[in-house]
């Protein structure tokens, strides 16, 4: 079993950048009113769900109108 101290290097940025894509992420579903596929609380739900980069990476490559 490995030793979570050990492991602290890796795992504090990684839930860093998680956290701040998922806010920039909330933040730009909250800003904007026009969507390529879905609607605001789709992508809401989808982003809190898939909270661990999936939600947020599925949003800006499906989600997000084009400006």
């Amino acid at each position: 079993m490995p030793d979570i101290k050990g492991m602290l290097p890796l795992l504090i940025p990684l839930a860093v950048a998680e956290i701040a894509l998922l806010g920039y992420t909330l933040y730009h579903i909250l800003t904007h009113k026009t969507y390529k596929r879905g609607s605001r609380g789709l992508w809401i739900a989808v982003v809190l769900i898939g909270m661990q980069f999936i939600g947020p990476i599925l949003y800006f490559f499906l989600g997000r109108e084009d400006n």
